[in-house]
């Protein structure tokens, strides 16, 4: 069953370049209300838990270097249909394949330096936005 919340995440090279505004205001600008945000940096212990999934994957190390090296945004985006329209809007993975407006096609420089981490399901939505947020942190 769809909601209407995913999880989103700034990372460091969108923090690193100051394109946290712009990328803010196209997430708002697309119909998404933030419930939830916050600036943080993930500890080694936190970026090992987050891409668990990835842990037997080549780039495991590389990832979790990447995604602790500086501050992050984490937000929880409240719109109908939230997790297919913001992938949608994000782009694809690879910013030379992501169609033309999208976030990682105007911000992000690589694979690995995407700029933006976007749910994938409901289901990860719920659990990527409650290992950033607790309930009080919530609107």
């Amino acid at each position: 069953m769809a909601t209407n919340r995913t999880f989103t995440m700034l990372k460091p090279d969108s923090l690193e370049k100051g394109n946290t505004g712009a990328i803010l205001e196209k997430i708002s600008a697309a119909g998404f209300k933030i419930v939830a945000m916050k600036q943080t940096q993930m500890t080694l212990r936190d970026a090992k838990a987050f891409y668990a999934i990835h842990n037997e994957r080549p780039f495991f190390g590389e990832l979790v270097e990447y995604m602790t090296r500086g501050p992050i945004v984490a937000a929880i985006l409240e719109k109908e249909n939230a997790v297919e329209d913001f992938r949608t809007l994000i782009g694809a993975t690879n910013p030379k394949e992501a169609a033309d407006g999208t976030i990682r096609k105007l911000f992000a420089d690589s694979i690995s330096e995407n700029a933006v981490h976007g749910s994938d399901s409901d289901e990860n939505a719920a659990i990527e936005g409650t290992f950033h947020f607790s309930g009080r942190e919530i609107f």
